[in-house]
């Protein structure tokens, strides 16, 4: 028998969470992403519980154990339980009696089946008790073995419930999915017939699952289906995918972390406002957008804007322009980051004033650039009293 494991399941919080339930008389499943992942052998973030008891149940139930409740989703049946600051979010057994491809209108059950039916992927329907013991009400566990995602049932009904489905089939097989098994055939198909129902998702929610989806460590399996089905034009208007493999060879090569905006920037896509990123994102990829065809080194992009951005440019250039990074130029990168600028206005005053002090400093701290960041103060004042 297939057990679950993993510290997740059996710490104190875990535990004392799910018994309260089950000692009431109640079912108490971990549920999701944590019974997937433990299963795969992946990282577990967040534990999700599902259970027959009602919302107000577990709200009594937690404050009799004194937890705190929180009712962060009511209406569909969640109520975030906090033990030992670890929360938790605990979900009754439902069953979507309505849908428009955004949001459901929900309605509870008290059998596990019929709540799994309402998930989307088979290898999401797992369940496990707090012993480990596993439920799979739907099958689903040799697809997980498979590392192959598919729909619970009929493909087009699971996406017309919640367009963004589309988006999370392409997000989990990125993170998940075998690419030697291929994506399934009928989820390709009915995706591609509901394309016009990604433009009803807001795009907040469009951005963070793109963010997740190109944070996989090699999403191009994923993404070059997506650009196949016409997906991506959806979602990242104008993007190309023939740069993005070179760029997670360089990432590699380089021991640069997966990182979402840079890779939209490798495939050119700059427009972080149509997605709701943050300022700070946006401002990222402008940065990108700016750097990637400029003529500026990767050493004086370190002085002005820090060694990891360089090295982001060196990955983003070598993928763009189909070459290889320079290693010497590599190698000069902390060194550049970490140079600092030795003349201050104060050397050069009284001497000059006004535009010229703010000319005469640019001039002095290109020739310092292009030294590599050896000429000392001695040396550059004395080509100021040269000039």
């Amino acid at each position: 028998m297939t057990r679950v494991t993993g510290d997740w399941l059996t710490r104190d919080a875990t535990q004392r969470v799910m018994a309260m339930l089950e000692e009431a008389g109640f079912l108490a499943y971990a549920v999701g992403g944590c019974v997937r992942n433990a299963l795969l052998g992946e990282p577990v973030a967040d534990v999700d519980i599902s259970t027959d008891a009602r919302p107000e149940t577990v709200i009594a139930l937690a404050e009799a154990a004194r937890l705190k409740a929180v009712p962060t989703g009511i209406d569909h049946g969640t109520i975030t339980v906090v033990c030992d600051g670890q929360g938790y979010e605990i979900t009754t057994f439902r069953a979507d009696i309505e849908t428009d491809g955004r949001r459901a209108v929900v309605r509870f059950a008290t059998d596990v089946a019929e709540d799994a039916l309402r998930r989307d992927f088979t290898m999401n329907a797992l369940y496990a008790d707090r012993r480990g013991a596993l439920i799979d009400p739907l099958g689903g566990l040799p697809d997980l073995h498979a590392r192959r995602f598919r729909f619970i049932e009929d493909p087009d009904t699971r996406i017309r419930e919640d367009y963004l489905r589309i988006l999370r089939f392409f997000r989990f097989s990125a993170w998940y999915a075998d690419p030697a098994q291929g994506m399934d055939p009928d989820a390709l198909a009915a995706i591609a017939a509901n394309l016009d129902g990604l433009g009803q998702l807001s795009a907040e929610r469009v951005g963070a699952e793109t963010l997740k989806l190109l944070s996989a460590s090699d999403p191009l399996f994923a993404v070059s289906v997506m650009n196949q089905t016409g997906v991506l034009a959806h979602i990242l208007p104008g993007a190309v995918v023939t740069a993005l493999g070179p760029l997670i060879v360089h990432e590699t090569a380089l021991g640069l972390p997966a990182d979402p905006l840079r890779r939209m920037a490798v495939m050119g896509f700059f427009d972080g406002a149509a997605l709701r990123l943050s300022r700070a994102q946006q401002r990222h990829l402008a940065l990108y957008q700016s750097l990637i065809g400029a003529s500026d080194t990767l050493s004086d992009i370190a002085y002005r804007h820090g060694a990891e951005t360089a090295r982001d440019l060196a990955a983003l250039r070598a993928a763009s322009f189909e070459t290889a990074p320079n290693p010497d130029a590599l190698a000069r990168i902390d060194h550049a980051a970490q140079a600092r600028f030795p003349v201050t206005a104060r050397d050069l005053m009284p001497d000059i004033q006004g535009p010229d002090l703010g000319q005469t400093l640019r001039d002095l701290e290109a020739q310092w650039i292009a030294s590599d960041f050896t000429l000392d103060r001695n040396r550059l004042l004395a080509r100021v009293k040269k000039a």
